[in-house]
């Protein structure tokens, strides 16, 4: 090979190792370029659940909140029907013996009425 022939071919190889380098690089910075888009949408994902996370917590102590006032009014009101229901029974003996007395009371009546 002739001394020309050899500083093509040196300068083609290193034309070639240029591009080579340059395309590694620019592959590189690419990859790194990517790599911090996803850091940043990793950092914004681990922030979103956080805030999920503490949303969550909130909701699960209002909702202890409200299960357990709903269950001290769910007794109230069964202790209500309770009540309610041995009035509604005392009530309804009492109009019976009121009953049972005006009945007695009108009997009563007619016999000293036969009397006079």
């Amino acid at each position: 090979m002739k001394t020309s022939q050899v500083k093509a071919s040196s300068t083609s190889r290193g034309a070639t190792l240029q591009s080579y380098n340059n395309d590694l690089i620019k592959s590189m910075d690419e990859m790194n370029a990517k790599r911090e888009d996803l850091k940043q949408e990793i950092a914004e994902a681990t922030e979103e659940k956080a805030k999920l996370e503490n949303d969550m917590k909130v909701i699960r102590e209002k909702l202890t909140r409200v299960e357990e006032s709903l269950n001290k009014k769910i007794a109230s009101k069964a202790e209500y029907d309770r009540t309610i229901k041995e009035v509604e029974s005392a009530y309804m003996r009492i109009l019976e013996s009121s009953q049972a007395l005006l009945s007695v009371v009108r009997r009563d009546a007619g016999i000293l009425e036969k009397k006079v």
